[in-house]
């Protein structure tokens, strides 16, 4: 079950934000695609339960790819994101399976490895880091990143077998500091895989994708993820 926190700080969607452009088929996926497709390294980004026309996703997207990569953010929501207003938060998690998305992934990463992409990551927020999870347990990807996850079990951490970044919040009912320590203390004990997991204090659940413009703070913290983000691509991806 996610908690509350899943659903906080939502984001003022808009499907035309951005510096690059909405595909509708990538991989048989809807997708926001950014960067130059003569990259030699891909990044699949994948959203929080609010999708894939978050400004501040968007915006992530952008900054990832002015780094030399080919980044893809697909709807693996179609068109459905979580609506604040929804009485029934159950219920919307129940049709929006994480797994569902992890094989919808598959042909997404095939399509890259198609356009000549030697080496991809993945890195996804809440909801997204589940589908990370999985992609990182399978021999899809090279590098995982994963954001204030949601739904992530010690038992899949102990199956990762690509190098993972595991970016926590103090504040997190789901994944507190507790859980993503458990994270690290399986990682640690497996010498095969890299990993480096970090927990930031006094930020909240979401706080690397939805924070204030105007909160110096949330800014700083939300910088600092990014930066651990796209360095953790550059040395395991270039």
């Amino acid at each position: 079950m996610a908690s509350s926190h899943c659903f906080e700080n939502p984001p003022a969607l808009d499907p035309a934000c951005g510096g690059g452009e909405v595909v509708d088929d990538f991989g048989g996926q809807k997708a926001y695609v950014a960067g130059s497709a003569e990259a030699k390294a891909a990044v699949v980004l994948v959203s929080d339960a609010f999708g894939f026309e978050a400004p501040k996703l968007r915006e992530i997207a952008d900054k990832v790819a002015l780094d030399g990569y080919f980044v893809v953010v697909p709807d693996f929501l179609h068109g459905d994101p979580y609506e604040p207003n929804n009485p029934n938060p159950l219920q919307w998690l129940q049709s929006h399976d994480p797994e569902k998305a992890f094989e919808e992934a598959k042909p997404v990463i095939a399509a890259l490895k198609e356009k000549g992409m030697s080496t991809i990551g993945a890195a996804g927020y809440c909801w997204g880091a589940k589908v990370v999870a999985e992609l990182a347990k399978a021999p899809e990807i090279q590098a995982a990143v994963m954001s204030h996850p949601s739904l992530v079990t010690v038992d899949d951490i102990k199956e990762v077998r690509c190098p993972i970044s595991v970016l926590g919040a103090e504040i997190d009912q789901f994944s507190p500091p507790e859980l993503v320590k458990q994270f690290e203390q399986v990682l640690s004990a497996n010498s095969a895989v890299a990993h480096f997991v970090k927990i930031f204090p006094g930020v909240t659940h979401g706080w690397a994708v939805r924070y204030s413009d105007d909160d110096e703070a949330a800014v700083k913290s939300a910088e600092e993820a990014f930066a651990d983000m796209t360095g953790w691509f550059d040395k395991h991806l270039k």
